[in-house]
């Protein structure tokens, strides 16, 4: 195995150790596997249809359907089921047989498809003859023996088909069964109790078997280097050492170096491209020191002083120096002191704490990850792996503690001021921060009190892949930013200012293919997500057809094709043909909507077709759907139809001048399910179709614009009304927007309390010009009665007083002389009151009595 390989392979166990819930020690008894091996590779062999070893990773071309050979599938499930019902296969031969069981059932599923397009060609030529006749009826030879040759050809392409069907429902049921049972095997030593480490009977123990993992690997290495290991080595002794100083030079000073590139970088490039430069930047605090490690790790085996404890570590030493640089990188970005590149902009203290926390937990992973090598090489006893993974997870939920209570006292400055509606997306991700504190100190109390009761499996389940999840989420907010920062420089303007979704959606993906990492975790089998991947591309059953992603992408791409071309033709109507005929404008936009309706729903039925969804199959359930469609969405169909009644009879159109109940406006849009009325208020109102059919409505400009102009008029009393008669009408008639047939007419109406009452009453040609009529009428109006001297009159009062010499000064009774007399002003009052008496009277008129 070359040192690219075994790099490779540590990185995958390194990714393992954080990503599975086992963490630490999650080890698997393989008496099971043993006693199993050699039915392992039988069933191996039968499942993949060949006699080489199961172990063998070149795939073979994907087989045609017919190549497929059942007898030997029916042998294979046979002997998987045995194996199944003994229980004694271990977890991994299952794994195995599982990945045999889903290239079967692969085959299987490639059969289906390529026959089912060769059984409906067939049914559909059986389909062209018409149906068969009845008994007693002939039929012509030609056509009875092309039924029976096509009968027969059906039948035997259906039988591959439902052998097929049968065969991929044994196999996924198969894989089912193995699923459940690698689950259950999970769930029963997940929750295992085991040995205390709380016992101090095992911390001797404990510590003496750590001490001797040492021992043996400081022999080994004095073992080597007793046999002659350099002399042997005396070539590549320079290399290495040489490597082995690089490495050292890269680890101690590239971080230096990477953080020198980025304040250059800030400090030079301009605020658009900083951004993107300055992460690109430190990421050199990530790639030299681990490039330096990789070089004193092959410098090292290059001495040829490593032994086999030793190959062990140096082939986990890159991922481990990996995960150090790699979080301690993560916990700058994210908790920078700058605010502009601070994912989380906690306060300047706080982010100090959350950096050296997060650095604490990358080196709590490595600690457990080097136990979990020194549990491999020296075989250590589930009392030592207690012992000695509690204070890793004690000290570990401390930090997850107080990193809970930094994020849960997480609060941005427009939250603190009140404003938390605010749009701005940081304000969601301190939500999101505080919640996320919320379950750190759940996990941080959880965690210790199940490894003191035993539970080790739990408490590392629940720490290590909060580790890991909260190094995800902080990638994920980095990465944000970098999409945000990218954007920035392409378009010169922040995501903020533009106010664009590209980065929304960006983010959205992103956060979307980070799902399966969150699965991987916690706890899920890559074969789970693979099952989920499998159950997604296969589809679902509808009716007799199978509804499958790709059908449903194929059905969405043909309704896009037909809607926009409906939208296109919408247009060019609109805008080309329509305006040269005379159809009015609202008959023009009933033409638009009633095209697009058509055009929509012809889309959706092409669509169907082209997608292979039989239509008849779900009439049944569209049927039954349509009864809770007629209760609970009785109103909002009711409002589809009327909309549809408006759109054919035209009663409205838009434009039109109507009144509904209070309100009253223009038309400005008739919908499927309401229609908008515009008020002369200028703000719109939403009436339901179902009101306009159904209720009252007065439309002034229905057919044409003609309308009728009412004036009222009123002139004072004395007035010469045959001379106000003839300037009324003078002024009606004078005017272009009245039409003279029907004849303008003045009414003298009658003699009211003030005045004489006259009305101009006249059609005008556009209504919608009434106001502007009437204000010009009224302005003439009154510079014509100015002209003649004729007055428009107002209400007046007169008042007439008895006693009226009380008021100027004379006998004016006197308060004193009351008194003496033994009288006051109210008695005489009472013996000769004030009164008053109110009369009206026309303006410029004089009263004509008094008392």
């Amino acid at each position: 195995m070359t040192a690219a390989a075994r790099w490779l392979r540590a990185a995958g166990l390194a990714a393992l150790l954080a990503l599975a819930p086992g963490g630490l020690a999650a080890q698997e008894d393989g008496s099971a596997a043993e006693t199993a091996a050699e039915s392992a590779e039988e069933i191996g062999q039968a499942a993949t249809g060949r006699g080489g070893a199961v172990e063998d990773s070149s795939p073979d071309p994907a087989p045609r359907a017919e190549t497929v050979d059942f007898d030997a599938w029916n042998e294979s499930a046979e002997r998987i089921e045995k194996t199944l019902a003994d229980g004694q296969a271990s977890t991994s031969l299952l794994e195995r047989i599982r990945g045999d069981l889903v290239a079967y059932r692969e085959r299987f599923s490639i059969l289906q498809n390529e026959q089912n397009a060769r059984v409906q060609t067939l049914q559909a030529q059986l389909d062209a003859l018409g149906p068969a006749p009845e008994e007693g009826q002939e039929e012509a030879a030609d056509i009875a023996e092309r039924r029976a040759a096509l009968s027969r050809q059906l039948e035997e392409a259906r039988a591959p088909v439902l052998t097929a069907e049968e065969a991929y429902t044994r196999a996924d049921g198969l894989i089912r069964e193995i699923d459940g049972r690698i689950r259950a095997r999970a769930a029963e030593r997940l929750f295992s109790q085991g040995p205390t480490p709380l016992n101090p009977a095992l911390w001797p123990t404990a510590v003496e078997e750590l001490l001797r993992s040492f021992r043996a690997f400081v022999v080994e290495t004095e073992g080597e280097f007793a046999d002659g290991a350099l002399s042997t080595d005396r070539e590549s002794l320079p290399i290495a050492v040489v490597l082995i100083l690089l490495g050292l030079l890269l680890l101690a000073r590239g971080r230096h170096w990477a953080e020198r590139g980025v304040r250059w970088l800030r400090n030079t490039i301009s605020r658009r491209a900083s951004g993107v430069w300055r992460f690109a930047a430190s990421l050199g605090m990530i790639v030299l020191p681990l490039i330096g490690i990789i070089l004193i790790s092959y410098g090292l085996r290059l001495t040829g002083l490593i032994g086999a404890r030793g190959e062990l570590i140096l082939e986990s030493l890159p991922v481990w120096v990996g995960i150090l640089v790699y979080v301690r990188w993560l916990a700058q970005q994210s908790f920078s002191s700058d605010d502009d590149e601070a994912t989380l902009p906690l306060e300047n203290a706080r982010r100090t704490e959350a950096r050296v926390y997060f650095s604490g937990l990358s080196v709590l992973v490595v600690l457990g990850a080097i136990l979990n090598v020194f549990t491999e090489a020296d075989d250590y006893s589930s009392d030592v792996v207690a012992v000695l993974s509690f204070p890793i997870i004690a000290v570990a939920s401390l930090l997850l503690f107080r990193l809970g209570m930094i994020f849960r006292g997480a609060a941005p400055e427009a939250e603190a001021q009140g404003e938390e509606d605010d749009p701005d997306p940081v304000l969601f991700w301190f939500r999101v921060a505080r919640l996320l504190g919320r379950i750190l100190i759940v996990t941080a109390f959880a965690a210790p009190i199940f490894a003191a009761a035993g539970y080790l499996q739990v408490a590392l389940a629940l720490t290590f892949p909060m580790i890991a999840t909260l190094v995800l989420a902080g990638t994920l907010l980095v990465l944000l930013r970098v999409i945000a920062d990218v954007y920035h420089l392409v378009t010169g303007r922040t995501a903020r200012e533009s106010n664009s979704l590209v980065p929304v959606f960006a983010g959205f993906l992103l956060m979307l293919c980070a799902f399966p990492v969150l699965a991987l975790i916690w706890g899920a089998r890559v074969s789970d997500l693979t099952e989920l991947w499998t159950a997604f591309t296969t589809g679902f059953q509808l009716g007799e057809s199978r509804i499958s992603p790709a059908d449903f992408l194929y059905f969405i791409a043909v309704f896009l094709i037909g809607f926009a071309i409906t939208r296109g033709l919408q247009g060019g109507l609109r805008s080309s043909v329509l305006p040269k005929t005379r159809i009015d404008i609202g008959g023009r936009n009933a033409i638009v909507a009633g095209i697009g309706y058509i055009g929509i729903f012809t889309a959706a039925i092409v669509a169907f077709t082209a997608a292979g969804i039989d239509l008849s199959s779900i009439a049944l359930v569209a049927g039954a759907l349509s009864v809770g469609i007629g209760f609970g969405l009785q109103n909002i169909v009711s409002n589809f139809v009327s909309g549809i009644i408006l759109l054919i009879e035209r009663p409205i159109s838009q434009g039109d001048w109507i009144a509904v109940g209070d309100n009253m406006g223009f038309v400005k849009d008739i919908s499927v399910r309401s229609t908008r009325i515009e008020t002369f208020d200028r703000f719109d109102v939403i009436v339901p179709n179902s009101d306009l059919v159904s209720g009252t409505v007065t439309n002034y400009t229905r057919g044409n614009t003609l309308g009728r102009l009412i004036v009222p008029i009123r002139v004072a009393y004395g007035s010469d009304t045959r001379k106000v008669q003839r300037i009324l009408l003078s002024i009606a008639r004078a005017h272009p927007l009245v039409l003279m047939n029907p004849a303008p007419y003045v009414w003298f109406k009658g003699f009211a309390e003030s005045g004489i009452e006259f009305e101009i009453r006249v059609i005008l040609t556009d209504i919608l010009e009434i106001f502007e009529v009437q204000t010009e009428m009224n302005h003439q109006i009154a510079e014509r009665f100015s002209e003649e001297d004729i007055q428009i009159p107002f209400p007046q009062r007169d008042l007439w007083l008895r006693n009226a010499e009380a008021l100027t000064g004379q006998g004016v009774p006197d308060h004193r002389a009351f008194a003496a007399e033994g009288q006051t002003p109210q008695s005489m009052e009472d013996k000769g009151p004030l009164s008053k008496s109110v009369r009206s009277s026309t303006g410029g008129g004089d009263p004509d009595g008094g008392e």
